[in-house]
This record gives structure tokens, C-alpha cells and sequence, in this order.
């Protein structure tokens, strides 16, 4: 998944517009967006949607509310039974949320439904984003979050006067990426929460793409272009993608070949074979 699409379980119009967007992944909120007087009105409109949704469409994933809540049990007894493609757990603290939610799942009759992650969201997840792998074979996914981190640091903002993230953020960032890549789960870097500033979201998906992360998530249907094209490798991409395998399959057994120049190992073929298999995905 390149581009995952945050949108208000409770709200019929950006259901519909989310679902045009052209995103791989909406993301049926019943967290964040939605108002503690609202969240069981938005779990039956969730459920309702699920019940009646074209599934040829993007994959359509629950964000439940979080762990600490009395609502998360509730939304997994009434969503799991529309058959989403996948639940999100919010606020996340280690590997042992993520086998909390799977066995429940499990219990519920879940089938082959998923789980993400937003993983970074307490000063105490920073430490545990090493416990993730092996923790339900349900995981899909890491992402992570700035907001949340930065209310529960007492933080007055997560940006310096270059709008470049500060040092906690980096970091939270950075351990999301090698927690995601040691779990063997695909790792989706956070929103951009400016949707008018389509440079500043452009210029972050690359470094993102650039780092290893393989997607990003949105907050409005107009980001989601944008992602879909920086996550999706370009021709030039593939094209050195199939040299690198061709290479070294024309060389035979052998750890170490050269290309126009450049000495490859077993770390690039294995890149370019990744990259490949997303690039089939995305098609």
C-alpha cells in the first residue's frame, strides 16, 4: 500500500469522496476524528459502510480506539463481522498490544484481516519498537505519529523554524522504520498535516521513499495523488532494477558483480527484487 486515506467513520460525504480518491487504503476512523458523544453512532456507520461497500475498490481498514479506552472491544464485536480488510491500533505500546488485538480477532472469527500499527505515540513506545516482530502474524504494518507524541512530551511544537521535525520526532521516526523493517512489515511513514503545502508533502514522501519506507499515510483526498506517484517506481527505477537481477543471474553463482561500472552485492540484488515486487503490487 502506497497511500493510506484517513476519513471520519462518521461522516457519509468524505466516505464517498475518500473512496474516489484514488487511494490504496481508506482508513474508516473511529478514533481521533470522531467525538466521544459520537463514537457509537460512528461504529454503525462504519459497519453499515463495510456491510455495503464495493470491494473492488481501495482496501478498507478500522482504526479502532485505543487500548486504555472502554470502546476498542466494542468496535472490534461490531466491525470484525463486516469484514474490513484490516483493524489499526491506535497509540500502540509493543508487540504485546499487537497480540492482544490478533488473538481477539481470532476469537471473533477474523479470517485473514490485518493489523497496523501506529506505534509512537507515548514517550514509552520509543523504547519498545523491537518487541513487534513475532508478535501476531496478523502485523501488516508500522506507521507513526508526531501529534500524539508531541502532546504526551508536553511539547510546543514538532518542528523547528525550518519546519523540519526536532530531535524526538526523528527519532521516533527513524525507530518506526527499523521496528517495521526487523518485524518484516511493511513501515508507512506519518501525515504531512498541512494538506494546502503539496511541495512540502512531496519533498517529505521522498525522503520517506528514500529511507526505506514503502508508503505514507493522508489526511485529504488531495495528498493522495501525490504519494501515489512518489511511492510507485518510475520506469528508470525498474529498468535498473532488471539490470541488477539480470546481472547477476548472467553471472552464475557469485556474490559480487559489476554494473556499468559500480560493484553490486547480495544487499542490491535483494533491493531490486523488492522494489519489483512493489511495483507489481501498485499495477
Amino acid at each position: 500500500m502506497r497511500s493510506l486515506l484517513f476519513v471520519p467513520a462518521d461522516s457519509e460525504k468524505k466516505l464517498a469522496k475518500g473512496f474516489g480518491s484514488g487511494a490504496d487504503a481508506l482508513i474508516l476512523d473511529l478514533e481521533d476524528s470522531v467525538a466521544l458523544s459520537n463514537k457509537e453512532a460512528a461504529r454503525k456507520s462504519a459497519t453499515d459502510y463495510l456491510k455495503g461497500a464495493d470491494r473492488s475498490g481501495p482496501k478498507l481498514v478500522l482504526r479502532i480506539n485505543a487500548l486504555d479506552t472502554p470502546f476498542w472491544e466494542a468496535d472490534l464485536e461490531a466491525i470484525i463481522p463486516a469484514k474490513p480488510d484490516m483493524i489499526v491500533i491506535p497509540k500502540t505500546l509493543s508487540g504485546a498490544c499487537v497480540k492482544k488485538v490478533g488473538d481477539r480477532i481470532d476469537r471473533l472469527g477474523g479470517g485473514d484481516i490485518g493489523i497496523g500499527c501506529v506505534a509512537t505515540e507515548t514517550a514509552a513506545s520509543l523504547f519498545t519498537l523491537g518487541t513487534y516482530g513475532g508478535s501476531h502474524p496478523r502485523l501488516a504494518f508500522l506507521t507513526w505519529g508526531a501529534e500524539d507524541l508531541s502532546a504526551a512530551l508536553g511539547a510546543r511544537d514538532n518542528k523547528d523554524d525550518h519546519g523540519n521535525y526536532t530531535g524526538p520526532y526523528q527519532l521516533a521516526r527513524t525507530l518506526t522504520l527499523l521496528g517495521a523493517v526487523a518485524a518484516g512489515v511493511a513501515p508507512i511513514d506519518g501525515v504531512w498535516k498541512d494538506f494546502r503545502d503539496e511541495k512540502g508533502l512531496e519533498a517529505e514522501a521522498r525522503a520517506a521513499a528514500r529511507d526505506g519506507f514503502t508508503g505514507k499515510m493522508a489526511i485529504h483526498p488531495a495528498q493522495v495523488a501525490i504519494i501515489n506517484e512518489v511511492f510507485t517506481p518510475n520506469e528508470a527505477d525498474l529498468a535498473h532494477a532488471r539490470a541488477v537481477i539480470a546481472a547477476f543471474e548472467q553471472a552464475g553463482d557469485v556474490g559480487v558483480v559489476a554494473l556499468d561500472g559500480v560493484m553490486l552485492d547480495m544487499p542490491h540484488l535483494k533491493q531490486a527484487k523488492a522494489l519489483l515486487a512493489r511495483a507489481a503490487q501498485s499495477n
